[in-house]
């Protein structure tokens, strides 16, 4: 009977993510949310947190480390527009539910973590998941990862004071990037698209704040 009753309310708690926190991010579009559903959250943020997967908040992952708030997450996958053929760069595979959701929409995703226990964590989970159109490598990609480059989409999981012209070069045409960019207390969420020729348009989205990726390149500080 508990089992039932815990089935029955991370429902109800997913549900509520949803509805009272992701449709308010302006995420309305029906395949994204449909993929909540589908994908257990909960099964991917430490046990310890389990009862907190759907509240809106930065899950602790450890070693620093945090999981990006749902809404976030969703609206991340919504601005993207992946298609079925598309590869897909991310950098920071974190607790590897982000990389679960890419994987459903896209072709392939290269998932790129500097903290070697997560990348084991995360291949567990995509496991369990049956998730295989995936390859997780460990490494810092804070300033670029063209080793399987070209790529249709790239997301940075983590901010960056200053984004490097690397990835901007590893986009195919028509690929789209997204990725927090600036320092605390105000970042901007920026999509990039790249069109034939190599010249990419850059669009703010929305404001927001969230950790930084470690190492990522900082900008000229002028000493008076």
């Amino acid at each position: 009977m508990s089992a039932q009753i815990d089935a029955e309310y991370l429902q109800r708690a997913r549900f509520n993510m949803v509805e009272q926190q992701i449709r308010p991010w302006e995420v309305l579009d029906q395949q994204v949310l449909d993929l909540l559903f589908a994908v257990r959250r909960e099964e991917f943020v430490p046990e310890q947190y389990r009862s907190l997967a759907f509240v809106d908040m930065e899950i602790p992952l450890g070693h620093g480390e945090k999981m990006l708030a749902p809404k976030l997450e969703a609206r991340m996958l919504q601005e993207l527009a992946i298609k079925p053929t598309d590869r897909v760069l991310e950098v920071g595979t974190g607790s590897g539910y982000m990389t679960a959701l890419l994987a459903k929409r896209g072709a392939h995703v290269t998932s790129v973590e500097i903290i070697p226990e997560f990348s084991a964590q995360a291949a567990a989970r995509l496991a369990a998941h049956g998730i295989t159109n995936i390859t997780l490598e460990a490494g810092d990609a804070a300033r670029g990862w063209s080793k399987h480059a070209p790529y249709d989409v790239i997301l940075l999981t983590g901010s960056v004071p200053v984004l490097a012209d690397a990835f901007e070069q590893s986009l195919n045409p028509g690929g789209r990037l997204l990725a927090v960019v600036g320092e605390a207390p105000v970042m901007e969420a920026r999509l990039i698209t790249c069109a034939a020729g190599g010249a990419c348009n850059a669009l703010g989205l929305f404001e927001t704040c969230i950790p930084a990726l470690r190492n990522a390149p900082q900008p000229e500080r002028f000493v008076f």
